[in-house]
């Protein structure tokens, strides 16, 4: 039995080649169509399939289609897609399950794959994942089905843009001037979509497109807006046309990016708090998700707006889950992952931009004066990575430097400690020797620097 190393915590990425090829695609597809054939007895399966931009998505994606298909499963296959459109197709159609082939962010030599059930469920470790990674690795198959799946190609873009403009009441959009850099990633077309609404709509929004057609050869550089060195185009094309705002996604758009009217790059902490305010407006006294890492600004926003706040464990499998537990209408990670009810609590990069069109409208304000009494009152470090050859022992010590003076200690996600004036969130990757660290503060930034300095040199050290 062979190792498959490309099945991660959450999905499944790895490097072409050793990790990732059309064979170990095949066993993928095969696996998965005997973990749905499990689940349930009743009738024959269906799963939608779709790829990215990437060079390899389509011979992968034919290949797990093909392992699908000799399960018994049927295919829809919807071409180039961004990851949300999967999810929506999922749901949308009533299927059995969805595959997106996409190494969103990782470097060229990537690929990889997002697995959804009915209702665009996610499938991690403890939902599946696992067993799907054992039948594959062990071969674990039993005979091809007496009737193959059939594939057929099909196109839900226009009810996906149309359920994407259901989220905004069109009456409400003031001339607004938007940069739109799709990164030469999977969001293009969909841009080009929802831009042709817009006109037939006479929605007075304005976008200037960069990078906008599909390449999988990435000549601008891998699109990942987290990075600072690749937010300079989005930056300067604001700049340059005198634009609202500025907006850009990685690879597959499940996540989106924002800059203010002066180029400034926004931290998704506080897009969390605007969205969550808007949705409050809408549905008084609903419950919202956020993770530990930043947390004061968006528990201080929705419980003046009269929603619930409720915390989660970062990542979206487990955000997914307690939205759905608690049935919020919205969920919110710094990180730009932002998640919706009426999306079947799947998470999307579309949405969110198109909603704070609409909250520049209302209001009358720059994105820049939505925010700024937000940082001014919950001033925040970012998340800043370290990577550490044994990351337990360094949280352990920075832990019993400060726990004692804590006025509390949450280990929802690692450590999160507070104290009267400001508050930290320390824990390491699942994947690498990384920890990652968070601090906020309370209206104070030379707090919050000072504090943030002073863990490094204690995480730091040896």
């Amino acid at each position: 039995m062979s190792k498959l190393t490309c099945f991660k915590a959450y999905d499944i990425r790895g490097q072409l080649g050793s990790e990732l090829n059309n064979d170990i695609a095949y066993r993928i597809g095969r696996a998965y169509g005997q973990f749905l054939n499990k689940e349930s007895s009743k009738g024959k399966k269906t799963v939608v399939v779709g790829g990215d931009v990437r060079l390899t998505s389509d011979e992968l994606k034919i290949a797990l289609s093909n392992g699908l298909r000799d399960a018994g499963v049927n295919i829809f296959d919807i071409g180039l897609s961004g990851t949300e459109e999967i999810y929506f197709a999922t749901f949308y159609l009533g299927v059995d399950g969805g595959v997106e082939v996409t190494a969103s962010h990782n470097p060229m030599d990537y690929n990889g794959m997002k697995l959804v059930r009915e209702g665009a469920r996610p499938i991690s470790g403890d939902t599946g994942l696992r067993e799907i990674q054992e039948v594959a690795e062990q071969n674990l198959f039993k005979e091809p089905a007496i009737i193959r799946g059939e594939y057929k190609k099909i196109d839900v873009l226009s009810d996906y843009v149309t359920h994407l403009m259901g989220y905004i009441n069109p009456k409400n959009i003031k001339p607004l001037k938007l940069v739109i850099n799709s990164g030469n990633g999977a969001a293009g077309h969909v841009v080009d979509a929802l831009e042709t609404q817009f006109k037939s709509l006479n929605i007075p929004l304005e976008l200037i497109k960069v990078h906008n057609e599909p390449d999988g050869n990435f000549p601008h550089g891998i699109p990942n807006p987290l990075l600072p060195e690749c937010r300079a185009d989005t930056a300067s094309a604001v700049r340059e046309h005198n634009a609202d705002i500025g907006i850009a996604f990685d690879g597959d758009f499940d996540r989106c990016f924002l800059f203010d009217e002066k180029g400034d790059f926004i931290e998704g902490y506080y897009i969390v708090g605007l969205l969550a305010e808007a949705f409050l407006k809408k549905e008084s006294g609903a419950k919202i998700i956020h993770d530990p890492r930043l947390s004061w600004n968006t528990i201080d926003v929705v419980e003046k707006a009269g929603g619930k706040p409720i915390m989660s464990k970062t990542g979206h499998a487990f955000i997914k889950e307690r939205m759905r537990l608690e049935d919020a209408i919205y969920g919110g990670e710094m990180s730009a992952h932002h998640y919706f009810r009426d999306f079947s609590y799947c998470d999307s990069g579309m949405i969110p931009w198109l909603l704070i069109s609409e909250l520049m409208s209302v209001s009358g304000l720059k994105l820049s004066e939505m925010v700024e009494a937000r940082i001014a009152a919950y001033p925040s470090s970012g998340e800043i990575n370290n990577k550490i050859d044994n990351p337990q022992a360094s949280i352990q010590r920075v832990r019993d430097y400060y726990e004692k003076d804590a006025l509390f200690v949450d280990e929802t996600d690692g450590i999160s400690l507070e104290f009267p004036e400001w508050r930290f969130n320390l824990r390491s990757s699942n994947t690498e020797p990384v920890v990652r660290l968070n601090v906020e503060s309370l209206a104070d930034t030379s707090l919050m620097e000072v504090k943030t300095s002073e863990i490094l040199v204690l995480l730091c050290a040896q």
